[in-house]
């Protein structure tokens, strides 16, 4: 199996993995505080011979999870484990991030099936949920898993309650809320697992620049639609896998997606014609980044002209990043697609970014 460089839905791999009958435990990330190698919410498969689809962090953490998933798979019931990357000494091999990591191996992951069918299905629509995972104590732990979309959290939900799932869903950030079960002499404890569509980044335009900011920023965690006219640069073997292409006119195609605060617009089509009439088409929509490549006079000038046009208001047009990417003096094509990388970053991270200078 591959490790870390496993790109797809791990809900979905955990549904195929189920459905071919496959022994495997799931690794879950309930908690992790201080400096860790990977946030609440990671996940991994790991077979019945310990090997790993994704990872959790690696090194010894990753090591001790791989050999508590053979023991779970073996004995058919979960367990939880709590690790300390505290080492003493840069020396040895102990991990010295200064974190801790509270980590469910779940052997019995396949029984919540549908429940892992319907979190694939909300991410390929983009569509917004939570997911709860939920280990009882006792003898023998049992989890359990729910799937809830953003409009249908319920009013009673159980413990940890509508409002506790609700304020982790609209912070974006898994929290692990635990209950006292004295009955049972351990705590009940609850995952709430907000599940955010990933950033969807639209290209305009599938020429050399467009390719490179594809590679590049599907490796930041993107989502990315290339369009392009020509059926030679919307050839998916010219792009990552998971790269979505679609060969038709740009501007017709960018009006008829559905763009939200979570799609970015990078325009790098071939002519400043199309840059025109692909910016039209999406200026007023509510995206959360549209940016134009082009030389400082070139965006003048075609500034000038949506202006006169009244293809689009003043502010409108203050609110695209044109010239497109960072002033990092870039000159290659590489180094152009890393300085827009770097632009979308900062906005996604920030709500802002830099701008080239125009002047």
């Amino acid at each position: 199996m591959n490790r870390g460089d496993f790109a797809g839905d791990i809900h979905q791999a955990l549904v195929d993995f189920a459905t071919s009958g496959r022994e495997f435990a799931l690794a879950v990330v309930l908690k992790a505080a201080g400096s860790t190698p990977r946030k609440a919410g990671t996940k991994a498969l790991i077979d019945s011979a310990g090997a790993i689809l994704g990872t959790i962090g690696g090194g010894p953490v990753e090591a001790q999870a791989q050999r508590a998933a053979v023991e779970a798979i073996r004995a058919r019931r979960p367990l939880v484990f709590d690790f300390a990357l505290e080492g003493a000494s840069t020396c040895g091999d102990e991990p010295i991030c200064g974190g801790s990591m509270r980590i469910l191996i779940d052997p019995t992951a396949a029984n919540q099936r549908e429940v892992y069918a319907q979190a694939a299905e909300a991410r390929c629509r983009r569509r917004r949920g939570v997911l709860l995972t939920t280990i009882r104590p006792g003898p023998v732990p049992r989890t359990a898993v729910q799937w809830f979309g953003a409009e249908s959290v319920p009013a009673s939900p159980g413990f940890p309650g509508s409002e506790a799932i609700r304020s982790a869903l609209e912070g974006e950030a898994p929290r692990l809320f635990a209950h006292a079960a004295p009955q049972e002499g351990a705590s009940l404890e609850v995952m709430v697992e907000p599940l955010i569509p990933p950033p969807q980044l639209v290209i305009a335009g599938g020429g050399p620049v467009g390719q490179a900011l594809a590679l590049q920023a599907g490796l930041v965690g993107f989502e990315v639609v290339v369009i392009d006219d020509r059926a030679e640069f919307t050839d998916p073997a010219l792009y990552a896998q998971g790269v979505v292409t679609r060969c038709g006119d740009i501007a017709g195609e960018l009006a008829a997606m559905p763009i939200g605060r979570d799609t970015y617009i990078a325009i790098v089509t071939r002519g400043h014609r199309h840059d025109e009439q692909a910016l039209a088409a999406c200026i007023h929509r509510s995206a959360a980044y549209i940016g134009m490549i082009g030389s400082r006079r070139k965006v003048a000038m075609l500034r000038k002209a949506v202006l006169e046009s009244g293809a689009a208001a003043e502010e409108e047009l203050a609110g695209v990043y044109a010239p497109i990417g960072l002033d990092i003096a870039a000159e290659t094509v590489p180094e152009i697609a890393a300085s827009i990388v770097a632009q979308l970053i900062a906005v996604r991270r920030k709500g802002s970014a830099p701008r080239m200078p125009t002047g």
